[in-house]
């Protein structure tokens, strides 16, 4: 079972096509931070990820974790589909599936795709997630506290603990809750499992 450290080094490998997606992520994370007039000491004080680490995700050397970047997301008040969206320009109201942003995680194997980008004047917006059989993905706290999650399992089944309570959901199974503390998502099966998130900002 795969299990993260917010200082374990990240993969610096991509995948083909994935170096777009994760230099413009890289490039957002730095001028979050820069907005916020934070020194990488201050940030990896934060957040407990090395000053090392965070350097070299910002200049685009290492490609974060799914944990990574939730814990950063998490420090800005942002979610992971606004960071992704924002590092597009000017996503369109129609996003052809051709279009759409996927991530893959280095340390799970975790693929999200941004079915459909936040927008400034919506506060709900869409999110296909698959999980390898046997792997889990952990987020220490909620980026946007509140937030609600409709999780809609597509195929296999995913457990989702939820601030102490676990949920076994299903194919064709929905949960929901608002979601303002920590999380977790495990595949316990050797198939990987596939599911939608609904999200509402409060």
């Amino acid at each position: 079972m795969e299990k993260f450290d917010h200082n374990r080094e990240p993969s610096s490998e991509h995948d083909e096509g994935s170096d777009s997606i994760d230099l413009r992520i890289a490039r957002r994370l730095a001028a979050l931070r820069a907005e916020r007039g934070w020194s990488l000491d201050a940030l990896a004080k934060r957040t407990e990820i090395s000053r090392a680490s965070l350097s070299r995700v910002e200049r685009g050397e290492l490609s974060p974790t799914a944990t990574m970047l939730a814990t950063l997301c998490a420090q800005y008040g942002w979610s992971m589909s606004r960071l992704m969206a924002e590092a597009e320009q000017g996503p369109p109201s129609v996003v052809r599936a051709t279009e759409q942003i996927t991530w893959k995680d280095p340390a799970t194997g975790y693929v999200r795709r941004i079915l459909s980008p936040p927008h400034p004047q919506l506060r709900g917006e869409m999110v296909e997630i698959v999980i390898p059989g046997g792997a889990s993905v952990s987020y220490d706290a909620s980026p946007v506290r509140g937030m609600e999650h409709h999780v809609w399992v597509l195929d296999g089944v995913v457990d989702i603990e939820v601030e102490g309570t676990t949920l076994r959901v299903e194919k064709g199974d929905c949960a929901r809750y608002a979601l303002s503390g920590c999380a977790r998502y495990e595949c316990r099966s050797k198939r990987p499992v596939r599911y939608v998130i609904a999200l509402v900002h409060p």
